[in-house]
């Protein structure tokens, strides 16, 4: 039996912080696709539909190249949205709520973001 260096213990599941920006009618629709696709689930299974969300203003004016949902192409645009954060357990998970997010969006050009997230 060795001593000292304790073996490693199993690499946990890699998670991912999925951020986004919506308007406020779709919410719930696209919080419920990205659900059904895995995220907002915690790793040990013990939580599930986990989200965190803020509620702030958006402004972005289209450009003629645009095919804007919201807004007049050459004018400036404010819309109230909600960020939404959330834990997604496995690379295939992200992609998959990724995927179900840009599908659900009302948006053109859906802004969101990926982080790796560490364990320490």
């Amino acid at each position: 039996m060795a001593t000292g260096t304790p073996s490693p213990s199993p690499s946990p599941i890699a998670r991912y912080k999925l951020i986004f920006y919506t308007p406020l009618p779709p919410l719930e629709k696209i919080k419920s696709a990205l659900f059904a696709a895995g995220a907002g689930t915690h790793p040990d299974g013990k939580y599930t539909h986990v989200s965190f969300e803020s509620r702030g203003t958006t402004q972005f004016m289209p450009r003629a190249s645009a095919n804007p949902h919201t807004g007049t192409v050459g004018d400036i645009e404010k819309v109230e949205e909600m960020r939404v954060e959330v834990l997604c357990a496995g690379e295939a998970v992200v992609k998959e709520a990724v995927e179900a997010l840009k599908r659900e969006h009302p948006y053109e050009e859906v802004a969101y973001e990926v982080y790796k997230m560490e364990d320490f």
